[in-house]
């Protein structure tokens, strides 16, 4: 991270503390099971490793910063954030992407002594590889794999000989012959240059029954078990049709026998219309555990109507079942459990910062360092933010949330279809010169609850942006006086599909501002992408304030 330096104190908002709490009223675990999702929010594309008895996970980030979170646990339950794979701003430039762009499905692994993390940042460079020896860090500068031009979804597997694989997605041989016509390749990778050697092989062209047009063959990971290498992959898309597909081979360039049950895991042979569903399940990856289980991470999404999810998609848990040589996670017509037997390991210790089940957790911001879990959007660029005196400080900036840029905004993510944010600012604002709570799904879709200036006398405003053609700075849509400058609590309460603003001077006697507005905006159906809503503070100071050009 950037060194933080003093903020002009003319234009800058303190916030005291954060507080976010969600319970989506889930069955609850008894001592001998877990709860689904192992990770709530957006935590999409989860990759698992083993060393030992410890487990390391990582999932997608796209172009949020820090990127690539790496989290440790010896269960599989109980999971810790050490640390964030990309957490220097040079590692990659993100630049004015999407927020849906960036880093896309990394796949963590070990081999003698060193991890590795092969990725794809889309727009911003390609695929690449870092490595570290110590997974919370520091992981290297990127060694760009050119070679795979065009591909995404990299991921390593390392042979019993001690050769190593690199297997992607990519481009069928010759042209797609229909739309999201794909294939799996892999090709030798040097350890010593972090290059790739050799001819790559096709394995799979379009999927598992070419004949029916499969779309979307992605996310593959091989490993080895019995003389067999096995090749797993998705398919159909990372919606409602998304699904897990298994071949098998003698040799590890093939070729690969698709299994005959496929696909191993899927949601979408289930009614629409059950309640609580689970959907969109897939792009999954298998750890054995030293007691010789099998267990699968993958993303799936939980809707509050429909199609209609603002929490992104998230990272589940499920034992692998093998039969006559083949896995299986789910039987066909299966729901995914919301609670299930726990993997045969000791416990682990519950993580300092909740990542499950119902929780309130509060951000007092007492550290020098942003929390692990807090994300920016994109890289920064010059120092806006401190944390010191008991206060997340942060300087008003003329870079609005809707400028795909990298405003005066930190976030965590929201983890809970029912989930409250509440902070407490002390901010006395001026004309042109705002700060708030915010909750964001993209630079297009977002709603802004600030306290800001009117003739001369202080509001609470809430603004909303529902789409490109409304301002970057957003619309106001309701607004009220405050009766006095100086702290106020704001609060954000989330009911699945509506969403409610409100303001304290006390933090007891709360005034509603905005009731049941349309959330949503929030969502991946509306807003479109791969991520989720986050929850977080934001100052913002117009550019006819300074006179200053827009900064990114």
């Amino acid at each position: 991270m950037l060194t933080n330096l003093l903020l002009a104190a003319a234009s800058v908002a303190s916030f005291n503390w954060f507080e976010y709490r969600g319970d989506d009223n889930l069955p609850k675990p008894t001592p001998t099971e877990y709860s689904n999702p192992i990770l709530q929010g957006f935590y999409p594309d989860p990759s698992i490793t083993r060393v030992g008895d410890d487990y390391y996970l990582v999932n997608s980030t796209f172009s949020w910063f820090p990127g690539i979170p790496v989290f440790h646990s010896r269960d599989l339950v109980n999971w810790t954030q050490i640390g964030n794979a990309i957490d220097r701003p040079e590692q990659l430039e993100f630049k004015t992407l999407g927020l849906s762009r960036g880093v896309f499905a990394p796949a963590i692994s070990w081999h003698d002594g060193i991890f590795y993390i092969v990725n794809t940042c889309v727009d911003c460079g390609g695929n690449f590889v870092i490595t570290a020896k110590n997974p919370a860090g520091p992981w290297s500068q990127p060694t760009w794999l050119p070679e795979i031009e065009g591909g995404i979804d990299p991921s390593l597997f390392f042979d019993e000989d001690g050769s190593a694989w690199l297997v992607n997605n990519q481009p069928p041989p010759g042209k797609p012959l229909y739309d999201g016509h794909r294939a799996i390749w892999v090709q030798r990778f040097d350890t010593k240059t972090l290059k790739l050697t050799g001819p790559r092989t096709l394995l799979v062209n379009g999927g598992v029954r070419p004949e029916e047009k499969p779309i979307w063959i992605e996310g593959p990971h091989i490993f080895r078990k019995d003389g067999w290498y096995y090749l797993i992959a998705a398919e159909g898309g990372t919606a409602e049709g998304h699904s897990q597909v298994v071949l098998r081979s003698r040799s590890v360039t093939g070729p690969y026998e698709p299994f005959p049950g496929n696909p191993i895991l899927t949601q979408r042979d289930l009614p629409r219309d059950r309640p609580n569903p689970i959907t969109s399940a897939g792009h999954a990856d298998f750890v054995q555990t030293s007691r010789g289980e099998w267990w699968a991470t993958f993303l799936a999404t939980r809707p509050y109507a429909g199609d209609f999810y603002n929490t992104g998609r998230e990272t589940f848990l499920m034992p692998v079942h093998w039969k006559d040589g083949w896995p299986t996670i789910t039987k066909p017509g299966e729901a995914i459990p919301w609670v299930a037997a726990r993997p045969n390991l000791p416990g682990g210790d519950k993580p300092p910062v909740p990542l499950n089940g119902a929780f309130v957790f509060r951000e007092d911001f007492a550290g020098e360092e942003l929390p692990l879990h807090w994300m920016m959007m994109r890289n920064p660029r010059e120092n806006w933010w401190k944390i010191g005196r008991g206060a997340l400080e942060l300087r008003a900036r003329p870079v609005a949330l809707g400028d795909n840029g990298n405003p005066s905004f930190l976030a965590r993510r929201q983890q809970h279809l029912n989930a409250t944010a509440t902070t407490e600012i002390r901010f006395d604002p001026s004309k042109g010169v705002e700060a708030g709570v915010v909750a964001l799904q993209s630079d297009d879709f977002w709603y802004f609850l600030a306290v800001g200036e009117d003739k001369g006398q202080p509001v609470i405003r809430l603004k909303r942006r529902a789409g490109s053609s409304d301002p970057a700075t957003g619309a106001i849509i309701q607004q009220a006086a405050l009766s006095r400058k100086g702290r106020v609590q704001l609060r954000i309460d989330a009911h699945g599909g509506k969403y409610d603003f409100s303001w304290s001077n006390d933090g007891n006697r709360w005034n509603l501002l905005a009731k049941d507005v349309d959330g949503t905006v929030l969502s991946t159906k509306r807003a479109g992408g791969f991520v989720g809503t986050m929850f977080g503070v934001h100052a913002y100071q117009s550019p006819d304030v300074s006179g200053s050009e827009k900064g990114r």
